[in-house]
């Protein structure tokens, strides 16, 4: 029995060690995105600051990657995590997104950051700075509001509201 828990661990050992040197390839963007959200609309310096600190690292071309994230297999969950925030928005690419869409995701932006749902508690666990304030989800709503309404005055009336099927 001591034999087979030996090998097993060796085996675990060994496999562990393997799989360091298959790591994703880091989310990080040479020079600047020509389809970054502040190319078509305007970002306070406060809001910006509270993007980069709570938003950024899953929602644009551009992650802080902490130490723990160069361990297997913590990068490729990192890794699935930063797709999956920038599928559904990437601030780096927003000036890329037709108009609907651009809408529907200021919408969205308000409505989990004003519900507590962004940033998720899986990423304010570890980065304790990226937990908003009160007065920072205020910021942020208020900002995506602006951006919004700014939307409405650049595009016809209704045509920015996804038709219903």
């Amino acid at each position: 029995m001591k034999k087979i828990l030996r090998y097993t661990a060796l085996f675990l050992l060994a496999a562990l060690i393997i799989i360091q040197f298959f790591r994703p390839k880091k989310n990080k963007q040479e020079g600047e995105a020509i389809n970054h959200i502040s190319k078509v609309y305007a970002i306070p310096d406060e809001v910006n600051t509270i993007l980069k600190k709570a938003c950024y690292d899953c929602h644009s071309n551009n992650t802080r990657y902490p130490w723990y994230a160069n361990i297997q297999p913590v990068a490729w969950w990192h890794e699935k995590h930063i797709k999956g925030g920038k599928k559904e928005l990437n601030l780096s690419e927003f000036a890329g997104y037709n108009p609907q869409r651009q809408y529907k995701k200021m919408k969205e932006v308000i409505d989990e950051v004003k519900e507590g749902k962004m940033p998720l508690n899986s990423y304010t666990w570890t980065h304790k700075d990226a937990k908003l304030t009160t007065e920072e989800k205020a910021k942020i709503t208020g900002w995506a509001q602006s951006v919004m309404d700014t939307m409405e005055t650049r595009y016809p009336i209704g045509s920015l509201i996804p038709k219903k099927k």
